[in-house]
């Protein structure tokens, strides 16, 4: 699996984004979706940086 980190405009970037999660596997769908949800618990958590 390859992830492109591009800019374009957001209908492209959503029919990117839907290609590739439609060659997933199940399994791979579940592991990037427990990586997102570990990402923003530990964003959620974390401590605020004072400036």
């Amino acid at each position: 699996m390859t992830t492109k980190l591009n800019h374009a405009h957001p209908s492209k970037m959503e029919a990117r984004h839907i290609d590739e999660v439609r060659n997933m596997t199940p399994q791979q769908r579940f592991e990037k979706l427990m990586a997102i949800i570990e990402i923003s618990y530990l964003l959620k958590t974390s401590k605020k940086i004072s400036k």
